[in-house]
């Protein structure tokens, strides 16, 4: 698990490594916005914040206040709840497709001999229609997990709000039901009461396969191999150093690809979303399996 793999079909290989990454010149596709002696290289701000129900939800660190505690920083902190939950960011200028990694994500993951990661999966937007917006096309980075067997693409869940301090019932797009259970640690309701639907919340993506487990008594979650936030990857290749290294995860955009799992080639991108990426009920100490940032740079910038 700790040692990368070959899980790019031959395809992905040859058309990410075949083609020269662009430092954002040229003038088709959308508008580039440019580094300038003000930009910084953190989160500049957050448009989004949608978390699926999680023992963090309606504390500090799973507020819409809070989630502004990512900007402009690496140290501050947002839960994104179970499978789904959401947050989408951007910065003061666009992140160019440069050679090697060209993003960071931040996260509180925890080595061995206990570890505990929870993979947030990472999708990235470019400004198309340059209103300023993150509504436009969504392309997936894709990680170590994407291509395995056990991976579901095209993943739906919907969570119900149980009105109450009480376990959220979810079932999903496969018949499967289950629900995300209350620890005594974190004693509320775990439904985001600042949610625009207080009956439900649906959210859908690439669900990863589980790692959650047990060792020498300890509950664990074992970080996948590479490519998703809040997992201590221990990879330290040419393209991705381990986590214990650089204290964050690193990207690289040309890792992009769209809906149909198609590689596309991206100049530059505006826009980050990162959602967590496994369904485990975890255990009644550590809480449910659920993402968390602590802020996301540009890798190009010093």
């Amino acid at each position: 698990m700790r040692l990368k793999e070959l899980l790019f079909p031959a395809v992905f290989a040859v058309i990410c490594f075949s083609c020269k990454k662009d430092s954002g010149g040229g003038d088709e596709g959308p508008k580039i916005r440019p580094v300038t002696p003000n930009s910084g290289r953190f989160i500049s701000k957050v448009f989004e914040y949608s978390p699926a129900p999680g023992q963090f939800i309606g504390e500090s660190a799973g507020t819409p206040e809070g989630a502004n505690s990512i900007v402009g920083t690496r140290s501050g902190l947002i839960s994104l709840g179970a499978y789904g939950g959401y947050i989408v960011f951007g910065f003061d200028h666009s992140i160019l497709n440069q050679t090697g990694a060209d993003l960071a994500i931040y996260g509180n993951p925890v080595p061995e001999p206990r570890p505990w990661s929870e993979p947030g999966v990472v999708m990235v937007s470019q400004d198309e229609n340059e209103n300023g917006l993150p509504d436009d096309n969504w392309y997936e980075l894709a990680g170590s997990g994407y291509v395995t067997p056990a991976t579901i693409r095209n993943y739906k869940i919907t969570y119900y709000n149980p009105r109450g301090v009480s376990r959220v019932s979810w079932i999903d797009n496969r018949g499967k039901t289950g629900a995300v259970e209350i620890n005594e640690f974190h004693d509320h309701s775990y439904y985001p009461a600042f949610a625009a639907n207080q009956d439900s919340l649906t959210f859908e993506g690439t669900l990863l396969i589980p790692t959650f487990g047990e060792h020498d008594g300890i509950y664990i979650n074992w970080a996948m191999g590479w490519g998703y936030a809040d997992n201590y990857s221990t990879d330290d290749t040419e393209m991705m150093d381990s986590y214990q290294k650089n204290q964050y995860n690193s990207f690289d955009l040309s890792w992009a690809i769209d809906k149909n799992g198609t590689p596309v080639t991206l100049k530059a991108i505006d826009f980050v979303k990162v959602y967590t990426g496994q369904n485990s009920v975890g255990s009644n100490i550590m809480g449910e399996v659920s993402t968390e940032i602590s802020g996301a740079a540009d890798l190009n910038m010093k």
